[in-house]
């Protein structure tokens, strides 16, 4: 029996109120990728205002690998809500925030001694690694990558690609941030194999240190293992080797942005345990609290330990609530058929888009249930194709599957869906971004004629 029932067209006219209503009081700024307006939400299926049914494949941009409002996570949240809401860790101690650090301490990478400390978004997750690690090294500089999406504030907004979606407007940035190509397998240069260009980016990491920046002066390498933003690049595993060794040799703290790709997505608990690299500070936010505003850095003690006393916290840092949705959710995530499942997800999205007839995919990829296909005008040049790949999301929203763009030029269809999304669920969805691949690519057809 199909999951996705349209009632009314997509908008329909509750929606459509609705958005005036987003148009009249919220900025024109915070963008959306579809017209849907949700009232309620369970496992993978989101339900309108105008009671249409549609299969969710973007889990909010990742922060729904256990799916919508599951049963175990709510019950841990109304619970923690009965007996305390907040009262600040910089002010008290209490059981949640303990026991989350205590859990992230033991399942990410690394067998030294860590700690935990515990903030609201991605944002701060990454920023609060910077502080410490500046701290630890007393260095200024910290080195990223093209292709990098590490959040909107000052510091990681400074360390974000992209420059005309997310930082138009909106400088002067952050001093001594140094930004580096990262390998795109698919956009290796003409003329190079993919052993070339590895050995060539690895090259040019080893370069930078002379040409950019003195090592000495470096307090951070920061990296994603898996590019969110960028188009879900999985970085080739000498690349990750050759932070790890650069940071060893000269005493700079390798940090992890796992922000969209840790918790299950790839398979593992955190995308880069695929590489047997670990790093000295991960950054976690999105699935960690199945929805609830949660981040952490959890790392090195000594590295963890390095700020004065009161240089690190916030009011709303490690909310009891957060913390028992947290909870709930790693202990979920942390099963291994639940990540056997995210492989199982990612086998059958990337099974399905590559036997998809359709000219405009030029490459799928990814690592476990974290997968884009990346739309382009021409597999040769391979020209990107930003507005057909707008058009792909928006028709599969008006026909029921939720999803949105990524990608350094916005060509690539971002798949997340929840890693216990049932497999006709996950079918069905996939049928309809394949209709809207065909669909999208016809008009482009009809107009060349």
């Amino acid at each position: 029996m199909a999951s996705i029932k349209l009632k009314t067209e997509i908008p329909g006219p509750r929606a459509r109120a609705m958005l005036e209503r987003r148009a009249a009081c919220m900025p024109a700024g915070l963008a959306r990728a579809t017209d849907i307006v949700v009232e309620r939400a369970h496992g993978s299926l989101l339900q309108d205002v105008d009671g249409n049914t549609f299969l969710d494949l973007a889990g909010g941009i990742g922060m729904l690998a256990v799916g919508h409002t599951p049963e175990n996570v709510v019950s841990a949240i109304a619970e923690q809500a009965r007996t305390l809401i907040h009262s600040c860790a910089l002010l008290t101690t209490y059981e949640s925030y303990l026991r989350l650090a205590e859990v992230l301490n033991e399942v990410t990478p690394g067998s030294f001694p860590k700690k935990t400390l515990l903030a609201n978004s991605g944002a701060e997750a990454v920023e609060n690694c910077v502080k410490l690690a500046r701290c630890y090294t007393g260095r200024p500089a910290v080195i990223c990558f093209e292709g990098a999406y590490h959040g909107r504030t000052l510091l990681t907004l400074s360390m974000t690609s992209k420059y005309g979606l997310f930082k138009k407007g909106f400088g002067p940035f952050a001093s001594e941030i140094y930004r580096l190509s990262a390998p795109n397998l698919y956009r290796t240069p003409q003329g190079m194999t993919t052993d070339q260009y590895i050995a060539w980016s690895l090259h040019n990491l080893e370069h930078a240190m002379i040409s950019q920046v003195d090592p000495s002066a470096v307090a951070a390498i920061v990296i994603e293992p898996v590019q969110g933003e960028g188009g879900f690049i999985p970085l080739p595993h000498p690349f990750l080797a050759k932070i790890r060794e650069l940071c060893d040799r000269h005493g700079i703290v390798m940090v992890a942005d796992e922000v969209q790709s840790g918790f299950g997505r790839t398979g593992r608990m955190f995308a880069i345990e695929h590489s047997g690299v670990i790093p000295d500070l991960i950054a976690m936010a999105k699935s960690l609290g199945a929805g609830m505003p949660i981040s952490a850095v959890t790392g090195r003690a000594d590295i963890m330990d390095a700020s004065h006393l009161g240089g690190i916290g916030g009011t709303f840092g490690g909310s009891p609530v957060c913390c028992a949705a947290a909870l709930a959710a790693v202990e979920t995530i942390r099963q291994p058929a639940f990540l056997q499942q995210a492989l199982r997800v990612g086998d059958i999205i990337r099974s399905s888009l590559e036997a998809t007839d359709c000219a405009l995919i030029g490459d799928v990829r990814g690592l476990g249930a974290m997968m884009v296909a990346e739309l382009v005008l021409d597999r040769q040049t391979r020209e990107p194709a930003p507005a057909e790949t707008l058009e792909v999301v928006r028709h599969a929203a008006r026909h029921g599957v939720l999803l949105m763009r990524a990608g350094l030029y916005s060509n690539c269809v971002r798949l997340l869906p929840a890693l216990d999304i049932p497999e006709e669920q996950l079918r069905e969805g996939l049928a309809v971004l394949a209709n809207a691949l065909r669909h999208v690519e016809s008009q482009r057809a009809t107009a060349a004629r």
